[in-house]
């Protein structure tokens, strides 16, 4: 390995996982009792400047391992590449990960190994952007439209988004992408919280966290719902008396229910006017959500936190299933394909909301709105950006809202770098917190969640 060419050396992984089910935080109608958990990586190099490339893939708890050793089986491919190299085409890596044809046969482009794929792939545009000394949000506003492009693996979706047309999206989303820039710094991008709608909370704790919701300045909230009706009924009515008619409500089922389940829920709960209902159903039912969405309007639909590919979001997007499309930042191959996801969410007019309930989602997601907006669709109309009061202060860059919006990052990279005593305290199951936990004994720290 040369002096003169920097490398990628190791790729270091870690289970890191944090104990939100103590509390509750992050609780819903399928998955009761999360243990917000980041299946996390760090490309290590030689390089004179030191700089790394993190990034992780998100699960709750039980499993996480599975995820490590995952993305443990693409190391091969990762160390001894060049950084020039990488940094010049991170698609190169990309296309790498996705082609290797006998991991291939463990997906293909699904599941646990996909999520691997996006973990270390974020990772290599964690080290671009901080090699080029700028937030990832605004290496991808300022890279030439024909770079990005580059960077799309069309596969499967050029029958709905062609080369050609993504690169006219880009080229136009370029016109006022400066003047955008200075007001997303001044202003930030809308966010929504989910911090008062976990299904565990008791009502006093979602009266007393919508309530401080509206205070800080969001304009929407949303509520866990799908487990009892008459829970749910009871909750809507709740925070709709808390929040008033002029703040936006949307409910989440987390795939709880049938077609006709989630109509006839979802019809029940119309009274509150909730804004989306999310994840009715299975995400890989493209026909049951376009059911669903010709039944339950003017309730808008949205999915997309479970959506493993950019082919099914194609297929959403062409069955006009969706009101709302929610990428993912740690769920489908990596910001290449989050970037092929957005440019058919602008080719075909939907807007974009992000799902962020999870450790580091907050923080990677960000990136990936603040540039559909300055370069891609020019405009925050009904999108926002989820929020979640959970386990930011594990990161060096965390995210800040201010009066309900999300800061734009300034400092170089991917906002994804946790810090080395978080990491060393929650590795599963020899970090300090878990060592002393699993003997029995009352461990020395909080989980660091919302109150």
């Amino acid at each position: 390995m040369s002096a003169t060419t920097p490398c990628v050396t190791a790729v270091d992984t870690y289970d890191i996982r944090f104990p939100t089910s103590r509390e509750l935080d992050g609780s819903d109608a399928m998955n009761p009792d999360p243990d917000y958990s980041a299946a996390y990586v760090v490309l290590r190099t030689d390089a004179a400047d030191g700089h790394e490339g993190h990034g992780f893939t998100f699960t709750i708890g039980r499993g996480n391992d599975v995820q490590v050793a995952a993305i443990r089986a693409l190391s091969h491919h990762v160390v001894g590449r060049p950084l020039d190299e990488l940094c010049a085409d991170p698609g190169s890596l990309n296309r790498d990960l996705i082609g290797d044809s006998q991991l291939r046969w463990l997906g293909p482009e699904k599941g646990v190994m996909h999520m691997a794929i996006g973990a270390v792939v974020n990772a290599a545009w964690d080290l671009t952007a901080k090699r080029a000394g700028k937030p990832l949000w605004r290496l991808l506003a300022e890279a030439e439209p024909e770079w990005l492009v580059r960077q799309i693996d069309f596969r499967y979706i050029a029958d709905a988004l062609t080369p050609e047309e993504a690169l006219d999206l880009l080229r136009s989303g370029r016109e006022g992408a400066a003047e955008r820039t200075g007001r997303l710094l001044e202003r930030g991008y809308p966010g929504y919280t989910t911090s008062p709608g976990w299904l565990g909370y008791s009502d006093e704790k979602l009266s007393r966290l919508a309530r401080q919701a509206v205070a800080d300045g969001f304009t929407q909230i949303k509520l866990k719902v799908g487990a009892d009706l008459d829970d749910d009924i009871r909750r809507c009515r709740t925070a709709r008396e808390v929040i008033g008619p002029d703040i936006r409500m949307a409910i989440d089922a987390n795939q709880r229910w049938n077609v006709d389940e989630a109509v006839t829920w979802t019809r029940a709960l119309a009274e509150f006017a909730p804004y989306w209902v999310e994840e009715p159903t299975s995400p890989d039912d493209v026909l049951g959500h376009a059911a669903i969405r010709k039944a339950v309007g003017p309730v808008k639909v949205a999915t997309g936190e479970h959506v493993q590919n950019r082919i099914v979001f194609k297929q959403l997007l062409q069955a006009e299933a969706i009101d709302v499309l929610q990428i993912d930042a740690a769920r489908v191959g990596g910001v290449n394909e989050n970037l092929a996801i957005l440019l058919l969410a602008a080719k075909f007019g939907v807007p974009v909301c992000p799902h962020a309930g999870g450790v580091g989602l907050c923080e990677l997601v960000q990136h990936l709105s603040m540039f559909d907006y300055v370069a891609l669709t020019g405009t925050t109309e009904d999108r926002v950006i989820e929020y979640v009061d959970h386990l930011h202060d594990h990161f060096l860059d965390p995210v800040v809202l201010r009066q309900g919006h999300y800061t734009a990052p300034t400092a170089p990279g991917f906002s994804a770098t946790m810090r080395p005593q978080s990491i060393a305290e929650f590795t599963y199951p020899d970090g300090e917190f878990w060592r002393t936990d699993l003997a029995g004994h009352q461990p020395p720290h909080t989980n660091g969640a919302a109150a």
